[in-house]
């Protein structure tokens, strides 16, 4: 029997974008031929709710699972099989019924500086608009510089690239991933420095979801396109933010990388207006529940900015 692969994924350039470079991961692992692709491995575009709304904060409208509950309401009524999403936009705690089943190498998950006029943050003149739709981004770059002017962006990736070259703002932040797999790393004037712009958790990677059945071919082209590297320090950025209460209501980041038998975490928590920021780090032996000690140290910056007054937020 010839194996169907039907891809959900949502309908803008940059999806679709990544959700070809998946596809075509999952060609050779399947060793499906290029004449054979719209057959055995057909796209599902979706245009989500997050994609329709482009002029309100994400928090004013439901948060991030509006990139991702129509795609995956597609997955449970079988119109697709597999879902290639935006990690970062994937709540922690997935639909019952639902599972990732695999987490391919991450790109850069960096910030990056965009700006036609201007080097680095620091360069930037006193009152500077810059443009993000990140309540993080904002908090953190308050935090370096609290004379910033932080306007609403959203849109496409080049609609917001038109929009700084055109001089509405002197500069923008943007995903390095997004910018670097559209062929537009050319524009990133700096990369931002993770000891000062924490990555949200699952910034850069792509996550493959399916029903928890499985997917056709899943035991096939599951271990080749799963890296555990970066399965791993996701998992625990995504238990770090878990403890954090992350959401589009919280200035959150949770970053982790390998570095020999360690994984390497740093979590923070900041007010929206820069003004604190609650931060810790560790490095956790891969060889132990990675997850548990993420979920600790989430915890612990939790409990120190409920203690300085914090509201709780979720």
């Amino acid at each position: 029997m010839t194996l169907l692969l039907r891809i959900g994924t949502r309908r803008s350039t940059l999806a679709m974008t990544q959700t070809g470079h998946v596809r075509q991961a999952l060609a050779d692992a399947l060793e499906v031929d290029a004449a054979d692709m719209d057959a055995r491995l057909p796209l599902v575009p979706i245009v989500t709710t997050g994609d329709r709304i482009q002029d309100r904060r994400l928090l004013e409208v439901g948060g991030k699972a509006l990139f991702t509950k129509e795609i995956e309401a597609a997955l449970f009524d079988g119109r697709c099989d597999l879902a290639v999403h935006s990690l970062k936009d994937v709540p922690v705690e997935p639909p019952e019924g639902l599972a990732l089943a695999a987490i391919p190498v991450r790109e850069d998950p960096r910030d990056a500086f965009v700006s036609e006029r201007f080097d680095g943050v620091m360069d930037l003149p006193e009152g500077a608009r810059v443009g993000t739709a990140s309540l993080r981004r904002q908090a953190q770059l308050l935090a370096l510089r609290p004379d910033l002017r932080i306007e609403l962006l959203r849109g496409n990736v080049d609609s917001r690239l038109k929009r700084v070259a055109d001089g509405e703002f002197e500069a923008i932040l943007l995903a390095a991933s997004g910018l670097n797999r559209l062929g537009r790393g050319d524009r990133i004037r700096a990369m931002l420095p993770v000891e000062d712009f924490v990555p949200a958790p699952g910034q850069g990677a792509l996550a493959l979801q399916t029903r928890e059945a499985g997917a056709p071919g899943l035991d096939l082209w599951g271990p080749a396109l799963n890296d555990p590297t970066t399965a791993l320090a996701v998992r625990a950025e995504r238990a770090a933010m878990r403890a954090l209460e992350g959401s589009c209501r919280t200035a959150v980041g949770a970053h982790a990388w390998r570095e020999g038998d360690d994984l390497v975490l740093v979590a923070e928590r900041l007010r929206p207006d820069g003004t604190r920021r609650w931060r810790e780090t560790a490095r956790i032996p891969v060889a132990s529940d990675v997850e548990a000690a993420a979920e600790a140290l989430g915890q612990t910056v939790q409990d120190r900015a409920l203690a300085d007054g914090e509201p709780f937020e979720n």
